[in-house]
């Protein structure tokens, strides 16, 4: 766990969440139609006032805050026998909150007959809903909602909601009717049609509901979208972070690519960082941990290779990756250490990442030893490299003074390139891994000085690393930091040998092929003009899985 001391901002208690429910009301819409562009789903959505609270003037669905009554209604609702009692209040309140906002009833007969207009003329919106439900003798259709997603606002904000997103399908033969206090303008609208519509800036959606439009788009029938969430489970869980990024606020998924750098700024969720990549200027992470980004932006790369200070004035700096032999970016990172760098460590010895070493120890008055591993006899020219001195596995690099002590813990890593090694900082539970764990694509393993293999154990011992130190972030050599550390490699694993079945499943139905007609099949899903790179790691899972064969 990152030690408070080195966070950059005085951390804030987020205000609470607040139970709630929200539902997204479906219909389908030119069912049978030849034409696929007039057929789909629609959902409502209604406009909030422009004085509300939370999201004012936003389109939205219909919902509001869990009450009391709502839990204490369960004797009037159908249930299905997988639904949880928290699901049942959820839909209780979900079904309440269109009723009480748009007029729409989900409710049904004793004999099954759904809830009519004179019914719903028979109730008024500002008198307890169940009571009223109760004594017409009709049973809330809870059983007909289901779970969608699961939101909780985000940490900055001061209003904040624990809110399921509900599915149901609209009752037949009803029209919502705004209550013109809280709510307005009712509209049936296509998802893509509303992304549409906010990008174009006439139809302001907020970032939930952006997301889950998205993912909405996707559905052809309202069918479809109840189908899908059958399994009472939320089909995604999220809590937003926020960063600034080209000036604006802009909002992230856990899965996306910020989120872990964000969280390890500012795990209270204050929207104080800056995610955009700026060559010119050195981003402080912690106050132990600066990333400088080399101007070598490509396909290979991605926004450049992150260089890595750690330490502080009081112990000096650990340089890692000074990168390639750019004499601008050196000079930064120099002056970001204040001259002061005590020891220079390449992950690596590839060309974006070592030539640097040298240069950046010439500018240095106390000449830092060079440290890493040398390239092995694999290595290609352009990767040649001889640190001054050869770190050993498990070994430990201190920087003291009259600051926090920072110690980083050598693990051995080889698969990407045959002298790899990361870097654990284990007072801080962070995770240097150089090009072995990249954010936003995975590494290129290119034989012979990569190995498959190898690289598949290393990920197996960073896991468990992961547990023995703690980690829960990884800084890598190219992209965000990533949070969840565990989790990452495991899915970074799961989806290596995902790509492994479909090369060996190329290889079957090629037996005689090319590796050009096996990088066709097992990379169809990746743009052709990254297959000849994507070739570099297909022949290391073909040497992998000859060698499997050749060894049972």
């Amino acid at each position: 766990m990152v030690r408070t001391s080195q966070l950059l901002h005085p951390q804030r208690e987020p205000a609470v969440p607040r139970p709630a429910a929200t539902v997204l009301l479906l219909r389908d819409v030119g069912a049978g139609s030849a034409n696929s562009a007039e057929s789909g789903i629609e959902v409502l959505m209604t406009r909030r006032s422009a004085t509300a609270s939370f999201a004012p003037g936003a389109y939205v669905f219909p919902g509001g805050g869990i009450d009391a009554a709502d839990g204490q209604a369960h004797r009037i609702a159908a249930r299905r026998p997988t639904q949880s009692d928290l699901h049942l209040t959820q839909a209780i309140a979900a079904i309440r909150e269109s009723f009480e906002e748009l007029g729409v009833l989900l409710a049904r007969h004793a004999d099954g007959r759904p809830a009519n207009d004179s019914d719903i003329r028979a109730l008024r919106r500002d008198q307890p809903f169940a009571a009223q439900c109760e004594a017409l003798g009709l049973q809330l259709s809870a059983d007909q909602v289901f779970v969608l997603a699961h939101w909780v606002t985000d940490r900055d904000l001061p209003r904040r909601f624990d809110v399921p997103f509900l599915v149901a399908r609209m009752p037949p033969d009803q029209a919502p009717v705004a209550d013109q206090a809280e709510q307005f303008e009712p509209v049936w609208v296509r998802p893509a049609d509303a992304l549409a519509r906010h990008q174009a800036g006439d139809f302001f959606i907020i970032f939930p509901t952006i997301r889950t439009l998205q993912r909405l788009q996707h559905f052809s029938t309202v069918d479809a979208v109840l189908q899908a969430c059958a399994g009472e489970s939320p089909l995604w869980t999220s809590c937003p972070r926020a960063g600034l990024l080209r000036g604006a606020e802009a909002r992230f998924m856990e899965h996306e690519s910020a989120y872990g750098e964000l969280e390890l700024v500012s795990p209270d969720g204050q929207l104080l960082h800056h995610l955009d990549w700026n060559t010119g200027e050195p981003v402080r992470l912690l106050h132990n941990v600066t990333r400088l980004t080399a101007p070598n932006p490509g396909v290979m790369t991605g926004p450049g290779t992150n260089s890595y200070l750690v330490g502080d004035p009081h112990t000096g700096y650990i340089a890692i990756d000074p990168g390639p032999n750019d004499p601008e970016h050196l000079r930064k990172l120099w002056r970001a250490a204040n001259g002061d760098i005590r020891l220079i460590v390449c992950t690596h010895s590839h060309p974006d990442h070592s030539p640097g070493a040298r240069p950046l120890q010439a500018l240095c008055q106390s000449r830092p030893p060079i440290l890493g591993l040398p390239s092995a006899p694999t290595s290609r020219p352009a990767s040649e490299f001889v640190p001054d001195r050869a770190l050993t596995d498990g070994e430990q690099l201190c920087l003291t003074g009259d600051g926090s002590p920072h110690t980083l813990e050598v693990l051995f890593t080889p698969g990407h390139a045959a002298n790899h090694l990361c870097l654990v900082l284990l007072q801080d539970g962070l995770l240097f891994s150089g090009d072995h764990i990249l954010n936003g694509s995975t590494t290129v393993v290119d034989p012979p000085d990569g190995n498959m293999t190898d690289y598949l154990d290393s990920l197996d011992r960073l896991g468990a690393a992961c547990g023995q130190h703690g980690i829960e972030f990884i800084l890598p050599a190219h992209g965000y930091v990533l949070g969840a550390a565990r989790q990452a490699i495991a899915k970074l694993k799961a989806h290596r040998l995902q790509r492994e079945a479909k090369v060996m499943k190329a290889m079957r139905e090629r037996p005689g092929g090319s590796m050009q007609d096996w990088v066709a099949l097992a990379y169809a899903d990746v743009p052709p003009r990254m297959w000849p790179v994507a070739q570099r790691s297909l022949l290391a899972h073909v040497q992998r899985l000859e060698a499997l064969q050749g060894g049972q």
